[in-house]
């Protein structure tokens, strides 16, 4: 594999925002493909049928009872096998179960999944909640939007209402309707860079990052508008950058005050860190540092969490 420089200045601010040791072990996760990781589909069948089916090393997840790794070699074995195509598997980095495992929806509740695609973590959800209640999954793009809906019917989600929208205005028009809200918001996907793959970065830049912010900032405020008072949202990126994670949620707490507050997450892994006190000579609000940087490991991608309590209403 040919392997190119990341941005100099990608890597000066990750030095930034990390320790020592973090950074370099975060530095060396950009090189390499990592493990790969699936989900059994309990709406489909069990972890005992589909371990039998597809005869790979699987090791499970020690967090997540439906998950398991393979080895990066099996990528094609598992791309391919009919428990994948016939839907009784969802291929999903860990990475990115986190953010429904601690949104934690119950059945019979009202959820709101507001930038959805691809589906992974709305065919999640629908499976935790045992396909009782109700998702609504929203998408702006359309190809995204149409891929999203084919997963759901593959993967027999049956109770998700799919809506191609502009997530922004969501929370205005349907304020204050959910349960739970997630916001898988999109992001400049730091974390999936790869040196390896020069297409996974060359997009990447200051300007960019302030672009895709000022999108994040109008998705949160949509997300907290369309949550019920005393519901629970998770706001989560795949990117490092401190002006799409920490500055978007301070942004929330500076316009909704006393009505939302920061919690924390009851689930804690060895490669988690507490968000950051302040960056580029900004101070964040105390209880951000409740929020959670995933550093990533073999298994996992790096991500960003947090988990935000409506206690107040906000309809205007």
């Amino acid at each position: 594999m040919t392997q190119h420089s990341l941005p100099e200045l990608f890597v000066s601010r990750l030095q930034r925002l990390l320790s020592p040791q973090d950074f370099t072990s975060t530095l060396k996760s950009f090189d390499e493909p990592g493990d790969m990781a699936f989900r059994v589909n309990a709406l489909k069948s069990t972890k005992v049928e589909v371990l039998a089916e597809l005869n790979v090393p699987a090791i499970p997840l020690t967090w997540f009872e439906h998950a398991f790794t393979i080895p990066a070699e099996y990528r094609e074995q598992l791309s391919f096998s009919p428990a994948f195509t016939e839907g009784r598997i969802y291929i999903q980095n860990p990475a990115s179960m986190l953010a429904p495992l601690i949104l934690n929806p119950q059945p019979n509740e009202e959820v709101l999944d507001l930038t959805a695609a691809p589906g992974g973590k709305t065919l999640m959800i629908a499976a935790m909640m045992n396909n009782q209640g109700r998702v609504a999954a929203v998408e702006s793009v359309k190809g995204r939007f149409f891929r999203m809906k084919n997963n759901l019917e593959t993967f027999g989600a049956t109770m998700v209402d799919t809506y191609l929208k502009d997530g922004r205005q969501v929370g205005w028009k349907v304020p204050e309707r959910f349960d739970r809200v997630l916001l898988d918001a999109p992001c400049s996907s730091e974390s999936r860079f790869k040196t390896y793959q020069p297409d996974s970065f060359q997009h990447w830049n200051e300007r960019k990052v302030k672009e895709v912010q000022r999108k994040q900032k109008k998705l949160i405020c949509s997300a907290i508008a369309a949550l019920k008072p005393g519901g629970v949202m998770v706001y989560s990126t795949c990117s490092y950058s401190p002006e799409e994670n920490e500055q978007v949620v301070q942004h929330a707490l500076k316009k909704f005050g006393d009505a939302i507050a920061i919690e924390t997450v009851d689930l804690q892994l060895e490669n988690f860190r507490p968000g950051l006190a302040e960056w580029n000579n900004r101070i964040f609000d105390n209880s951000i540092q409740q929020a959670l940087r995933v550093l990533p490991t073999q298994q996992m991608h790096g991500f960003f969490l947090c988990k935000i309590r409506k206690h107040q209403s906000t309809a205007r």
